[in-house]
């Protein structure tokens, strides 16, 4: 998805690599710019001291209030952790800036803003941790205690950021719930629109506007009920 609304293009940015999926930037106000572009840590953290302690070194380098912007799929839940951890521990007011898509394991390093805010066009989504494993039943056991076991860490980022009922979370995360701003703020996910021009924006949504909330579940079970009808008059 194209960003359409992010951080100033002119502004200093560090050089990339390969491996990254951030890059720092200074707006011409003299603010901190983190952006996050793109799926999270292409190459897995699992493993991997170096790269999550020259994200860590990076973000503790400045000082003061930090933007961060977000447009993403989701991707390695171990790098998401470790970041949300670190935006966590972060000194300065952190206001997280969706542009486009947080999604997945984006959306767990979203509920680190001091501040969420949206543009009324970005989407965010939830959905139940994934992964592949190969061998026998033993194995295949281990896998899904493993996977439960991570789906209960990312409730716990979830239910800090909106104070929504543990229950309630997880089916959300069990239907993958598609989220619109307005949607997202409601629920307490976001705390506010991003406004056109400004640096920290704080517009709240239209009360008068309808939320979409989409649940890829809910349009199966319509789809195989619609099917049904349809074999059963036939």
């Amino acid at each position: 998805m194209t960003a359409t609304m992010r951080a100033d293009p002119t502004a200093q940015k560090t050089p990339n690599s390969p491996k990254r999926f951030w890059d720092y930037a200074t707006s011409p106000d003299g603010k901190r710019v983190l952006e996050l572009r793109g799926p999270i840590a292409p190459e897995s953290w699992f493993g991997d001291e170096t790269t999550p302690q020259q994200f860590r070194d990076e973000l503790m380098s400045g000082s003061g209030n930090i933007i961060v912007w977000i447009n993403s799929p989701g991707g390695d839940v171990i790098a998401a952790a470790e970041i949300y951890s670190m935006l966590m521990d972060y000194p300065g007011h952190v206001t997280v800036k969706i542009d486009g898509l947080a999604a997945s394991a984006a959306s767990v390093i979203a509920m680190a803003g001091s501040e969420v805010l949206m543009s009324p066009v970005a989407m965010l989504m939830i959905h139940n941790p994934m992964t592949a494993a190969i061998g026998d039943s033993e194995e295949m056991l281990r896998a899904v205690s493993m996977l439960a076991e991570v789906k209960e860490s990312i409730l716990n980022a979830y239910e800090l950021k909106t104070d929504m009922d543990r229950a309630e979370l997880s089916e959300l995360m069990d239907a993958e719930t598609w989220m619109d701003a307005n949607k997202a703020i409601e629920l307490g996910f976001a705390d506010g629109l991003i406004s056109p021009g400004s640096t920290f924006p704080t517009a709240q949504p239209d009360a008068g506007r309808s939320a979409m909330v989409f649940s890829r579940r809910a349009v199966t079970n319509s789809l195989i009920n619609a099917i049904t009808a349809d074999l059963s008059s036939s």
